[in-house]
């Protein structure tokens, strides 16, 4: 059992030596991009809700 459980984490290590991790430049990029994407989506949704709101609120009144 014991070796089973080193030849696992012997595979993992190998296997993690072969990831091409991004630089520092990818990830900040992608990171800003993530987050503006998020915020933009945000903002669409809350203007949406806005308009959705004032057409209903018309619409009882």
């Amino acid at each position: 059992m014991l070796e089973k459980i080193k030849d696992y984490f012997k595979g993992s290590i190998s296997e993690m030596k072969k990831v091409v991790w991004p630089t520092k430049k990818q990830t900040t990029t992608y990171s800003l991009i993530v987050v503006g994407m998020s915020i933009g989506i945000a903002v669409f949704f809350g203007v949406l809700d806005y308009i959705f709101n004032l057409g209903l609120g018309i619409f009882i009144k």
